[in-house]
């Protein structure tokens, strides 16, 4: 299990991680100090479970909750409260909080509540994989026909996690401008001629093609984040073994894999290659597209 801890506390967050490793319930992949300071790494990060504080200056653990499932995070949380009211547990259960770790923080109900947390989550893991399998034994029998090139867009990029990205839907549109375009060459043009050949306006094209760069850069980062990840807590992980290799410079990988598994908040930056991510992405559309039904 992978556990990101919120607390302006800095001596609960030591003890929740002394507690963690020695107790081998997982591993900490990042902490905050605050609502505000975790909302971008938890986002990129993408952990397991959120361990928060429930009293915290500006955000607090209620807030950032909210403001963390609108941005479409799906992890689990579990309270830290000194203070534990009707209300406030209420409110808490509405937004989805199934535990609470009472403070002062005591060894054993942490490691009992987190042993819980795992085995929901493993049962949850099974749930969601037999759902999938049933799902596509179901769709195997019914669909023979091709899929188009937005679906297996959409596949590759969902492997990365990144579909809900912006520049998802741009990366799309340029898969099938390539694959319906006349000129068959394996070789991409200029990435200025493919962002004008997306815009949706002739109006103002210097503009909108800076956006749809910034959208795509934006949602090659986030891939590059999600990958790294997986490889920092599984390198025998699939999705990174066949992913990171081929659309990223592993170096790149690398750095971010070390910034992850040193728990630092720091990131620092890497070199982001959107030709090349956009070549491998269009070789390996056309071998897909091409295939038989």
């Amino acid at each position: 299990m992978r556990y990101f801890v919120v607390d302006d506390d800095t001596a609960s967050r030591r003890m929740l991680e002394k507690i963690i490793l020695e107790g081998n319930l997982g591993v900490v992949v990042g902490e905050a100090g605050s609502g505000v300071d975790s909302l971008s790494p938890v986002l990129s990060i993408h952990p397991d479970v959120v361990l928060i504080d429930f009293l915290m200056p500006g955000l607090d653990g209620i807030e950032t909750i909210e403001s963390l499932r609108q941005q479409g995070f799906q992890g689990q949380f579990i309270m830290i409260s000194q203070v534990v009211n009707k209300e406030m547990v209420g409110e808490a259960y509405e937004k989805g909080i199934e535990f609470f770790i009472h403070k002062p923080i005591n060894r054993l109900e942490v490691q009992s509540i987190l042993k819980k947390t795992s085995e929901q989550f493993r049962l949850k893991q099974s749930l969601m994989t037999i759902r999938e399998s049933l799902a596509y034994v179901e769709s195997a029998k019914f669909t023979s026909k091709q899929k188009s090139v937005k679906e297996i867009v959409h596949s590759i990029l969902n492997d990365m996690g990144i579909i809900g990205e912006a520049g998802s839907e741009d990366m799309v549109l340029i898969m099938e401008y390539l694959i319906y375009r006349k000129d068959s060459s394996a070789l991409l043009p200029p990435l200025k001629e493919l962002y004008e050949a997306i815009c949706s306006s002739k109006k103002d094209v210097k503009k909108e093609t800076k956006s749809i760069e910034q959208r795509i850069r934006r949602a090659i980062m986030a891939a590059l984040n999600n990958l790294a990840s997986l490889g920092t807590f599984d390198y025998t992980n699939p999705k990174f073994e066949y992913y990171a290799p081929r659309y990223f410079d592993f170096q790149e990988i690398r750095v971010r894999m070390k910034e992850v598994d040193s728990n630092n908040n720091v990131t620092s930056k890497v070199k982001i290659n959107i030709k090349k991510f956009l070549q491998v992405l269009y070789l390996e559309t056309v071998e897909k597209y091409n295939q038989p039904s």
